[in-house]
């Protein structure tokens, strides 16, 4: 069994198994891929790269939910 690494979100440090990809670990954390941006060890991850992004221990995200309205 894989031991589960650890990555800040958000400024708080969470698990994640190792070898998972970033849209499978925001719907993991109960965030809906389509509402957020992410950035990603400090900068904006384009979301084309997202499903080739593979979280590593150690890795810094911050998630934003994209607000709409005006």
């Amino acid at each position: 069994m894989n031991e589960l690494i650890q990555l800040r979100v958000n400024g708080e440090l969470r698990p994640c198994p190792p070898g998972t990809k970033l849209p499978e670990f925001l719907i993991q954390t109960g965030v809906n891929p389509q509402l957020v941006a992410v950035e990603y060890n400090g900068e904006i991850l384009h979301r084309q790269r997202w499903e080739t992004t593979e979280i590593q221990a150690g890795d810094s995200l911050e998630i934003v939910t994209i607000v709409g309205g005006g």
